[in-house]
């Protein structure tokens, strides 16, 4: 365990902090946008950049898959690969082994499973899957475990807990890339009592930060609310909390109220690729016929190159013949709302008036 992470500033239980990796400082609260495949989908490097990104995320199942982590590894790791000069988190690859269902065998050294590229037999241990991501050089990995359904019987959350601090053991010794980060993984379903008992075990461990992965997979909003109120406070001070696979622009708020440092989500890609835009306080569906003749940026001060140089009427256009440009510039607008909204976050527990901001953004 290291002492990378560092709190800076307090407003209720929400932190504004820094955390130091190999490719730079990452200010807390922070999003990452999902480059599952090494790329934030239709957006370039550059275009993270210039939209202020501290770090991204990959994910380590597909890029095992394909193009293979020995070939990023050979080619200068993955931040060379994909051209990316800031910090890189990679997870684990264990939530899309799970997924499979019926393509994977589970048993308490590994995971076997079927490759979604070309049906091969593949396997993944914790060793396995911290190697690949030594291989990767991500300035965060992920340890490997166990993701059930929410909604799982206790029985069966009880032992994907237990199988997952098995193998969190076992990752926490596994050799990293130089400098390279490691953090565990809590699991327990919705059930407060199993999530308490989980983190207990996970940061007995010397892992540099704890997540909190299963939520946001099916469960009411309001109960991913109530497990994050609850356990975030009690996650460990001195080391980065990261809510994984999380969520809308009020998800993020209300995590960040509950101690909450680290969040990712593919939403704000997936729903500019759909017409879903956010908005201060909602959304806006450019699919309606509404937005087809409107001279209005998608919203009026927005910083990003859609709004500053397009109208509704023209996106609405791209959206319905199609046009890749389409997907950029409601991607670009998307994840800047979402790292905007995340900023302005920070500024607020800086300055003590998190709640405040909270309901100015709920307002629109």
């Amino acid at each position: 365990m290291s002492d990378a992470f560092v709190v800076q500033a307090r407003c209720g239980e929400a932190r504004a902090g820094v955390l130091q990796t190999n490719h730079g400082p990452v200010e807390t609260p922070v999003f990452m946008p999902v480059g599952t495949q090494a790329t934030v989908k239709s957006l370039a490097s550059g275009d993270l950049e210039a939209l202020g990104a501290q770090i991204v995320l990959a994910n380590t199942y597909h890029l095992a898959m394909r193009p293979g982590a020995r070939l990023v590894r050979d080619l200068g790791g993955l931040h060379a690969f994909m051209a990316w000069p800031r910090a890189i988190l990679t997870d684990s690859g264990g939530y899309q082994v799970f997924s499979q269902q019926e393509r994977r065998k589970i048993d308490d050294d590994g995971v076997t499973f079927h490759s979604h590229v070309d049906g091969s037999s593949q396997r993944l241990t914790p060793e396995s899957a911290m190697a690949i991501q030594a291989d990767l050089g991500s300035d965060i990995a992920m340890a490997f475990d166990e993701c059930p359904a929410s909604d799982a019987p206790r029985d069966d959350l009880c032992r994907a807990m237990e199988r997952t601090t098995r193998w969190a053991r076992r990752c926490a010794v596994a050799t990293p890339a130089q400098g390279q980060l490691r953090f565990g993984i809590v699991q327990g379903g919705t059930d407060l009592g199993l999530r308490t008992e989980h983190l207990a075990a996970i940061t007995e461990l010397p892992f540099d930060g704890v997540a909190l992965g299963g939520l946001s997979v099916g469960e009411p909003p309001e109960t991913m609310h109530a497990v994050v109120r609850e356990i975030g406070p009690r996650m460990p001070d001195a080391r980065p909390r990261y809510l994984m696979g999380v969520g809308t622009p009020a998800d993020l708020l209300a995590a960040i109220a509950s101690g909450i440092d680290m969040f990712d989500c593919v939403m704000p890609t997936r729903a500019a690729r759909n017409g879903r835009l956010f908005v201060r306080g909602g959304h806006i569906n450019i699919a309606n016929a509404v937005h087809c003749t409107s001279a209005l940026p998608i919203e009026a001060g927005c910083a990003c190159e859609a709004c500053r140089r397009y109208s509704r009427a023209y996106l609405a256009h791209l959206f319905r013949v199609k046009e890749i440009l389409y997907c950029r510039l409601a991607s670009l607008h998307n994840l800047e709302h979402y790292l905007s909204l995340v900023r302005g976050a920070r500024l607020a527990i800086v300055q003590r008036r998190l709640p405040e901001y909270v309901a100015q953004q709920s307002r629109g």
